[in-house]
């Protein structure tokens, strides 16, 4: 496809009154469901819960996410008739390497705003003038403020295709990505593309699984294998993703229809309740009332089902790539990673955080991405 740009327009995150308003009634008038047995995270999100997060949404200042977020500058930007929300973030430094940050599912754009002042402007905290970047980061289509695609087939393999063609549009010839959740599945999908230019991927996963062949688990000791028990735990407890690829549209319609429904399928932000999430509740509340002021809950999910139609073969990976393991999200076995990753060149473990580490623990992706490399290769 032949990016082809038609505008560039200037955008202020600006929710009418009126949609808060319908927002607060909607919190008053919440129906819950029955309590299941002992109320708590074995059968899903709870009931308690989700009384005292609603309790708090009901008191939640969005106009303070509003008032922190358009610090940045947004821009609406066609490529190819697709409109794709961005924050576009550039450094006072000349020698700034342009990076891409892709969000997370369920998450947005706001997965990584502690990011971006410090890959900004790093001396002023705690860098080197060299270490700084332009920062992009695009709502996915479907997502926040990006419109959906109203056709079949939009994969993550054409939303990566998109953003190449987004960050040449915005003028970069160059440029490194970063990704975590399905963002990390968007940067592998760059990965394999390895259009002119791309200087690297910075990931917080690697779904690599094993494939059956009992040769993959020679050499294979504890930590290996507590990470094969943590896939098992995370598919046993992560319904959303055999809902998402069969029936999106049907979960999209209680979506659509109730903020407690959008809470409730968020439960990821609290890694299923298993009590190592460390994002805070106005980190939660900022992200669900975004995906239900914008109604993208269900369009969302719709990644899912189009991934698992595709038709893709597996195919190995031959761009750079960097990894960085945070403790309590899903382990990267590195012998399977560089099974399907032929040019792994930097295999970090963090040491604290989860699965939405950039909300946890953004230092630690702020110096790993500093330790890249890129700037040095452009």
């Amino acid at each position: 496809m032949t990016a082809v740009l038609s505008t560039v327009r200037p955008f202020t995150v600006a929710v009418p009154q009126a949609d808060l308003d319908d927002l607060q009634d909607r919190l008053a008038r919440t129906r819950l469901p029955q309590p299941a047995p002992g109320d708590d995270w074995a059968y899903g999100t709870p009931v308690s819960y989700l009384r005292e997060t609603v309790e708090a949404w009901r008191s939640f200042d969005w106009r303070a996410v509003e008032e922190r977020i358009n610090r940045f500058e947004h821009v609406l930007v066609e490529v190819d008739g697709r409109t794709v929300h961005a924050i576009h973030a550039r450094s006072a430094e000349p020698t700034a390497t342009p990076l891409l940050l892709a969000h997370s599912y369920p998450g947005s754009f706001l997965d990584v705003v502690d990011l971006i002042e410090p890959l900004v402007d790093p001396v002023a905290h705690g860098g080197r003038p060299e270490e700084a970047f332009h920062v992009v980061v695009p709502s996915m289509p479907g997502v926040g403020f990006s419109p959906a695609i109203d056709e079949p087939g939009w994969t993550t393999r054409r939303t990566a295709e998109l953003y190449d063609h987004l960050m040449r549009t915005l003028g970069y010839a160059s440029y490194g990505v970063h990704g975590s959740d399905l963002g990390a599945t968007v940067a592998r999908e760059l990965g394999l593309l390895a259009p002119p230019g791309l200087l690297g991927i910075h990931v917080l996963q690697l779904f690599s699984f094993p494939s059956g062949d009992p040769a993959e688990f020679e050499g294979f000791g504890p930590a290996e294998y507590a990470a094969l028990e943590h896939m098992q735990w995370f598919q046993a407890v992560g319904g959303y993703n055999q809902m998402n690829a069969s029936r999106p549209q049907t979960i999209g319609a209680a979506l659509a229809d109730s903020p407690v429904a959008q809470l409730a399928y968020s439960e990821l932000f609290e890694s299923f309740g298993n009590g190592t999430s460390l994002v805070t509740r106005d980190q939660v509340l900022a992200q669900v009332t975004l995906a239900w002021l914008t109604n993208s809950g269900g369009t969302a999910a719709r990644y899912y089902h189009e991934d698992a139609r595709a038709g893709a073969e597996p195919a190995v990976n031959h761009t750079p790539t960097a990894v960085l393991v945070f403790p309590d999200d899903f382990t990267t076995i590195r012998s399977l990673a560089e099974r399907d990753n032929s040019a792994v060149v930097r295999f970090t473990h963090a040491t604290r955080g989860g699965h939405y580490a950039s909300m946890e623990s953004p230092a630690e992706i702020v110096a790993d991405l500093r330790a890249t490399g890129w700037p040095a290769a452009r």
